[in-house]
């Protein structure tokens, strides 16, 4: 498949993700499951080169192309899990919209009207799919869309630019696992945990508290409950937390890069997002916490003068860096 081509920063290539499990492995890492590898944090207990691994949303190309990887070299691993296209088995919407418009990139539509939309449509730049994009998604939101309906959209845009979305369907690319795969995985020691229904962070206190409640119901059947957290995209404000807590969540986890520490707020933990678009040796040295290092001087740098006067079948993976050091500060 190409979703790597079509965006690099979000899907790697399997060669790419074994290499980082080989360095992780020929580096004699301590790869910890998260949350022991919170817990030792906190008690200033960790190994050297301690490490956790996680994922977001729980793509099907987890299941069929990254899991098969992890298992050969025995590293635990965590999920952090959206739920509702993982219970409703079609492609998420908005990724789905942009990867047609993406395969479309020569065309011009010039009756969309199907689509809701009028013409024409410039899907030769990226701007204008972009553009083209957020409409369809808004125009969804407007409307107060099904799942099953914005599916009916996609299928509608598939074959005004020519492309089989039954091909699309059982490819099952952009889609989730279900929950007999999420079952099967679990029972083989994969950590399951929260990341919203549908992988959204809704202002209103009782609607954000609902996601987590819905997204926790969705993985009750794996065993435990789930009590950890990632923000959808990273996007995270001050009076989540607390709405967090109230739904006996400890720890939450950003897409902030650096190392995580025992000074660090168990609802703003950093990481490492990686990309096939970093080096082994860039892979490296966050690892070792040169990268990490270098980063922290060089925000110090810009901030001081302010105060004077931010797989294929493709595996989308997440590496999250702990510390390195036992009792590491």
């Amino acid at each position: 498949m190409d979703e790597h081509l079509w965006r690099p920063s979000l899907y790697m290539q399997p060669e790419i993700f074994r290499q980082r499990l080989e360095i992780l492995d020929r580096g004699k890492y301590n790869v910890l499951p998260l949350g022991e590898g919170l817990r030792r944090l906190q008690a200033a207990e960790l190994p050297p080169k301690s490490v956790v691994i996680t994922f977001d949303d729980g793509g099907y190309d987890f299941y069929a192309a990254a899991f098969p990887v992890i298992r050969e070299y025995g590293f635990p691993v965590t999920v952090y899990q959206t739920t509702y296209y993982s219970d409703y088995q079609r492609p998420v919407f908005n990724l789905i919209c942009s990867y047609l418009l993406w395969k479309g990139q020569d065309r011009v539509l010039n009756n969309p009207e199907e689509l809701g939309l009028s013409g024409p449509l410039d899907l030769r730049t990226e701007k204008g799919r972009m553009q083209i994009q957020r409409k369809l998604v808004l125009d969804a939101e407007e409307r107060n869309l099904t799942g099953s309906q914005k599916n009916d959209v996609a299928a509608v845009l598939a074959k005004s630019l020519g492309i089989s979305y039954d091909e699309i369907l059982s490819s099952r690319i952009f889609q989730l696992m279900n929950s007999s795969e999420r079952a099967e995985l679990a029972a083989a020691g994969v950590d399951f945990q929260l990341h919203t229904h549908r992988h959204r962070t809704p202002l209103e206190e009782r609607l954000f508290r609902k996601e987590i409640r819905d997204n926790r119901n969705s993985l009750q059947a794996l065993g435990e409950t789930a009590i950890h957290f990632c923000y959808p995209s990273g996007v995270y404000r001050p009076e989540f937390v607390e709405w967090l807590q109230i739904e006996d969540v400890v720890s939450a986890t950003t897409c902030d890069s650096g190392l995580a520490s025992r000074r660090s707020n168990p609802f703003l933990l950093p990481r490492l997002v990686d990309t096939s678009a970093r080096s082994p040796i860039e892979f490296e040295a966050w690892l070792t916490g040169l990268a990490h290092l270098l980063s922290v001087r060089k925000a110090a740098r810009q901030i001081i003068p302010a105060a004077a006067g931010s797989v294929s079948r493709n595996v989308d993976a997440a590496q999250s860096v702990l510390g390195k050091e036992s009792g590491r500060e």
